[in-house]
Formats: C-alpha cells, structure tokens, sequence
C-alpha cells in the first residue's frame, strides 16, 4: 500500500501512464490529473517515486521498502531491549517477583508497553498481573520464624518448619522457605563465638545397626577453653535411635575414665550388643578390651585412617562442633560440663534429626518442661528416665538440670 492513499503499486503505475496518454492527446495536465481521480501534487508524487518504472518493477519497489522499514523497526527494538535489559539485570531475574519488578522499571524508565516489557524480561503478562494475598497469619508466622531463626542461628529452614509444627503451625517447609528467603535469612558460614557469664543465666561391609542397644559408637571431640588448655569430649551415641548417650567434657582421658564413663552409661540404658570406636590408644587399651568382654559387649574397630567407617559418630561430632562448640566461648571445665549437658539434652528431646523424618532421637519418657526460646512458647518435651535410681536420686538430678 502507498502512504497516504489506498492505491497499490501496480494501480498507481496504471493511473501516471494513464495521466501520460492524456497528456499526449493534447489534454492538460490538470484535466488528465481530474479523469484520473487524482490531484497535481499526488500525481508529481508519485512520478518521482514511481516514474519510469514498470508494474512488475514498482511492485518490487514497494516490497523492498516494506522490508526495509521492518528492519530498521527490528533494530529499533532490538537496541531498546538491549538497553533495558543492561539497565535492570543486575544479576539472573529468576523469581516472578524480581521479574515484576524489572518490567514496572522498563515501563516506568523506557516508555516500554506492558506486553514489550514482559516479552524482554520473559516475564507472563498473567504473572505480572497476579497480585498475591496475604494470610491473616502471615505476621505472626514471620514473627515465629525470624525468633526461631535468632534462637537457633545454625538450623535451616527444615528445622525451623519441624519445630512450628511441633508447636501446633500448619505449616509447610515450602511456606516456611519462601519468608525465609523473603526475610533474607540464611545459615552463616562462620559464627562468631560468644562468652558466658556464670551468673547469666562409611564403609561397605561395616556393621550395620538394627534396632537399639544394638551397635554404639564414640570417639573423642577436641575443644579449647579461653586460657588456650585443651578439653576432649567423649561422645557416645546409639547408632539406631541417633540418641547421645553422652557428652562428658574432661582435661584428661585414660582408658579407666573411659570404663568409668560407660559404665554410667550402662547402668542406665543396658549393655550394647556392640561398641564401635577408631584405633585411639583410649579405645585400644588392654584394659577396656577385658572390660568390654567382661560385661558382654563386642568391639568394633575402624580400619586406620578410614574415619567414613565410624559415620555416625562422626556426624554427631559434626553437628557438636557446628552447632555448640563454634558458637561458645569457656572459660572454665566446669561451664563445658554444664552447657554440653545441656545441649546433649536438647539434641535429644528438642532438636529435628533429619534422619528420624524431622523428629527428636528420644522424645520420650516422663515429662518436664524446657523453654524452647521462642516467644511464650513451651515445648513439652520428656527426659530419659534412670529406671535404677530411687526417689531421692531422681530428685538430685532434677534440680541439677534445673
């Protein structure tokens, strides 16, 4: 189509030859210009665009000029999307929300259309337009989580949802995730530890457990207190329940204080058909081999330099030094005793093990109740309870976790 008129090519190369042979049959130019339905100026117009040239020609013509101004449209846009997207992509806009954020600043910023900006950031236009509701909720939940977060600063947003759930959330990890991320939270690389006041309050052919009391391992874990002397901690755990037997913080360890340790521990819980420990010269000593043999429970020794083999209590000890150990300052044994104990128990009847599907490795027993932490929520949670010991007992130990 011409500009400025209905004509096509071909129709307005018929109308200048018919405007010639009037011209040449002695008809004036404005009288051939009126038989032809045109004016002067259109007819002088198109003779400069069109004259001389043939039907088959002036069509080309017309098409070539049609491409020519797709192109430069073409570029047009191309560089304006170009500039947009050098001027809002900062980094990769994977979430709808950034996306959303990033076409009303193509609009606002380049005089973009709705429609052209969602088609250069690949944004849907019914995404953009969706508008999402906020739960009555909604509030509170962050409250929980972000006070969740703060309280145990080394749990991830799996922990956290076990935890709401446990304090009666109908919640979600998938919920839980999304304010997670909306509020920026995440799990540090490095932790700064902190001080207390006193006064302020594997391998494949290893043996695999079965049920509890069935294979227990342990080994030592290294800390430090603030006058640089050296602690080792003795953990011992079931490998079946993923329960912490013991986490007992001492200067010095030698293969009596070991037998005395797990005596404790066997008074209170039986004897382990095995017991499974590295090659430490603690674990190997005459002594606690005779011992073992005595009460009835198997040794099982890793290979040398495979501590793969000894998995579980390797985790633990991971999780010891994440989660306690690098966040805590000591000053003295006694306060190592004290705050180990008190996280063994945590580990145990509060903390989600993401091995027991999100739930605690001995919840139950009799019935106390720990602050959790968070707001003026309370957990009930229960304790081992010493089968052996008699009133009085029980009575001295409670006041001690107390």
């Amino acid at each position: 189509m011409a500009r400025g008129n209905k004509h096509t090519a071909e129709q307005i190369v018929n109308l200048l030859r018919q405007v010639e042979v009037g011209v040449a049959n002695g008809k004036t130019l404005p009288q051939a210009c009126k038989e032809a339905e045109i004016v002067e100026q259109t007819y002088y117009r198109w003779r400069r665009e069109f004259g001389g040239l043939k039907v088959d020609q002036a069509r080309r013509l017309r098409e070539l000029e049609q491409e020519n101004a797709k192109l430069k449209r073409l570029v047009a846009n191309l560089s304006l999307e170009k500039l947009v997207l050098k001027d809002i992509a900062g980094g990769k806009l994977l979430s709808p929300e950034r996306r959303r954020c990033a076409v009303g600043h193509a609009r606002q910023s380049h005089g973009l259309s709705e429609r052209h900006a969602c088609l250069v950031v690949k944004q849907p236009r019914g995404t953009q337009r969706y508008r999402p509701t906020q739960r009555d909720d909604e509030d509170r939940l962050t409250h929980a989580i972000v006070t969740l977060a703060a309280r145990y600063g080394r749990y991830g947003y799996r922990r956290i949802t076990a935890l709401l759930q446990r304090t009666g959330w109908s919640v979600g990890k998938d919920r839980v995730e999304r304010i997670w991320r909306r509020e920026g939270l995440k799990v540090p690389k490095k932790q700064k530890p902190r001080g207390r006041l006193w006064l302020n309050d594997g391998s494949c052919v290893r043996l695999r457990p079965q049920h509890a009391n069935h294979v227990w391992s342990y080994d030592f874990v290294s800390a430090k207190t603030h006058d640089g002397r050296t602690v080792r901690m003795l953990n011992l755990i079931d490998e079946h329940t993923r329960e912490s037997l013991l986490v007992r913080p001492e200067r010095r360890w030698s293969s009596a204080k070991v037998i005395e340790a797990l005596a404790d521990v066997m008074v209170i819980k039986g004897v382990p058909e095995h017991i499974r420990s590295d090659n430490g010269p603690e674990f190997v000593a005459h002594d606690l081999r005779k011992w073992l043999a005595g009460t009835g429970a198997k040794t099982l020794y890793i290979e040398p330099g495979s501590p793969w083999e000894n998995g579980y209590c390797e985790s633990f000890n991971s999780k010891l030094r994440d989660e306690f150990l690098n966040g805590e300052i000591f000053y003295s044994l006694k306060e190592v005793q004290v705050l180990a104990e008190r996280w063994r128990i945590h580990y145990n009847t509060i903390r989600p093990h993401s091995s027991l599907g999100y739930r605690s490795p001995a919840p139950e027993t009799w019935p106390h109740e720990i602050k959790t932490g968070y707001g003026e929520v309370e957990s009930r949670v229960r304790l081992p309870l010493p089968h052996t010991l008699d009133g009085g007992e029980i009575s001295t130990k409670l006041a001690a976790l107390n």
